[in-house]
């Protein structure tokens, strides 16, 4: 979206329309929640060719009409679709050190450089229009089309392959779709990669920062070269197409090194496939680093010190607890020490850590798995999550004979996760006597450091905050969790305007929310005596145990997070 002033002055400038007139057009353009320059076009107030000309010379650059032009279609993929899609931007010209590109925003700086980089080449934008662009796009499926030889095909034909399977994993524009996607994810910094066949095409989906966001459609006529070509680079059966099926495969990219997790399940319109993006070639994270600061990071970090006993990750799925493991294990990862894990799936390789693959279809689980690491003599045992009472078992006596483990289970809070182990069958002695710590733990987005902006919430607002997350005052507990708690202060929040480092949406990565339960001599008391969740959660506040809700609270008044966030990933707790 183009900057509201520039419209203004370029109308202004070229006469096209009088300060009143554009007062009163913003002030509707606002109304209907659309950019000035979408609701003059709608209208048909200025003409599309004739306002965008006028932005032209605003922003000093040329004006191109790319339905005048003819774009070679090695130009057009040097800038990947999902990119040119996404960005609204499109190449349609080269010389020997620069590259033409007709964009809607050229302040986009952010694509520009990726293109720089893309292509070696140097970018120089041109101003297009909206309906120039959309014409343009369409090339790149016209082209898809073409070299498939599908593009008049009915809808009942379009669901059969047009090649043998092996043949169309190999076709150069299946190549180009599936390698596109690929660049397109580490760009957008996104975890996983979602297609989704529909009865008219296929839906691509990007998880980024948690929230899963539409980045474009194929054609269904892709749809079969596509899973062909991620099956082959998987090493998975290309006829089987009732059954699930998971690999992976790795791939360079400018010195990153991703592994892809690939997860194909027959749905009703074909196959949806499901990559998982990981960053092997990624900075060793710290605790600190994770979000874990302050006494809980000093309690953390006094008991992965301890030679036995078992540490706990809880949470729901996609809430960081594998990395937060992986991240104790970088930890106490040493020469001294043997250090063995047993996953489900192995996400990471940490060298020097002996891991190894669940695989059910050989009786190798977690439990059978865990046995025959205690043979291997190790110092540190890592269980990819606790799911049975079997393995419940066999970790708690493991903890009580000399190992250090670390293991994940699924419980709303850290507390629960007592109860939890009681339920499944673990002696509360044993629970009592092997429980170092528990951590339970969310992931919220991180507030964009170039447009994070700090505002007063109101009483109203303060007074949601205190009833959702269970604080008595904010500014209280913000006094008590401050570096100086003699010092009042006003309550101060933050939120994300929007900017292009963000791509608008105000927050950029994400970071941990925790809740540290600490197994004290109160604690071990309580569970030998089978006090209830309850009792046990009083005694942990008692304690001084900060709530993930708290801790969300406390990073949303550091300008971390916002308050929105904390709310998102807490309120299914309540």
């Amino acid at each position: 979206m183009i900057f509201i002033e520039k419209v203004r002055h370029a109308l202004l400038t070229q006469k096209i329309l009088t300060e009143k007139e554009i007062e009163q057009y913003i002030q509707e353009a606002q109304n209907k929640d659309i950019s000035l320059e979408e609701y003059l076009i709608q209208r048909e107030l200025v003409p599309e060719d004739k306002l965008f000309q006028a932005l032209a010379e605003e922003f000093h650059i040329p004006f191109v009409d790319l339905s005048a032009q003819t774009i070679d279609p090695k130009v057009l993929h040097l800038i990947p679709e999902s990119i040119a899609q996404a960005h609204q931007v499109v190449a349609f010209q080269t010389t020997e050190k620069e590259i033409d590109v007709a964009v809607m925003d050229p302040d986009d700086i952010q694509t520009l450089d990726f293109i720089r980089k893309k292509t070696h080449l140097e970018p120089r934008p041109h101003l297009t229009t909206s309906r120039s662009l959309g014409a343009a796009l369409k090339l790149y499926h016209r082209g898809i089309q073409e070299q498939l030889g599908t593009g008049g095909a009915s809808r009942a034909r379009r669901q059969e392959p047009v090649k043998p399977l092996d043949q169309l994993a190999e076709d150069l524009p299946v190549i180009r779709i599936v390698d596109t996607l690929l660049d397109q994810a580490i760009y957008e910094d996104a975890s996983d990669i979602h297609l989704e066949p529909t009865d008219e095409s296929v839906t691509v989906r990007f998880r980024v920062d948690g929230i899963l966001h539409k980045v474009m459609t194929l054609p269904l006529e892709t749809q079969h070269g596509v899973v062909a070509r991620v099956k082959v680079l998987s090493k998975l059966k290309l006829d089987e197409h009732r059954l699930p099926q998971d690999g992976r495969f790795k791939i360079n990219q400018n010195k990153v090194r991703m592994a892809v997790r690939v997860s194909i399940i027959p749905v009703y319109n074909g196959e949806k496939i499901v990559m998982r993006l990981l960053n092997e070639s990624a900075q060793v994270l710290t605790l600190d680093g994770l979000g874990i600061v302050g006494k809980p990071l000093e309690i953390l970090e006094k008991n992965i010190k301890k030679p036995n006993g078992i540490i706990l990750v809880t949470g729901p799925t996609g809430s960081g607890k594998t990395t937060t493991l992986y991240t104790i294990l970088n930890i106490l990862n040493t020469s001294e020490v043997n250090i063995s894990t047993i996953e489900d799936p192995i996400e990471y390789r940490i060298h020097g850590v002996n891991q190894s693959q669940v695989n059910p279809v050989i009786g190798f689980s977690f439990a059978n798995g865990l046995r025959s690491l205690l043979r291997q003599d190790p110092n540190i045992i890592m269980v990819g999550e606790i799911r049975d009472p079997e393995t419940a078992e066999i970790a708690a006596q493991s903890a009580m004979t000399g190992h250090l483990v670390l293991s994940t289970l699924h419980t709303n809070d850290a507390v629960t996760a007592l109860p939890r182990l009681k339920d499944m069958r673990v002696e509360p002695f044993l629970i009592a006597s092997t429980v170092n710590v528990v951590i339970a733990q969310r992931l919220v987005r991180k507030l964009c450091e170039k447009c994070k902006v700090e505002y007063d919430p109101s009483e109203e607002e303060q007074h949601g905050i205190k009833e959702t997350l269970g604080v008595e005052s904010i500014a209280a507990f913000a006094s008590k969790e401050s570096a100086d708690p003699q010092k009042k202060s006003a309550v101060h929040l933050y939120r994300g305007k929007g900017c292009d480092e963000c791509g608008g949406d105000g927050y950029k990565g994400r970071l941990g929310i925790y809740e540290i339960l600490e197994s004290t001599s109160e604690i071990r008391e309580a569970m030998l005596q089978n006090k209830s969740t309850e009792q046990l959660r009083e005694i942990a506040a008692k304690q001084g145990m900060r709530t993930m809700s708290e801790d969300g609270l406390l990073k949303a008044l550091r300008g971390l997070t916002s308050i929105e966030e904390v709310f998102r990933v807490t309120k299914s707790d309540e």
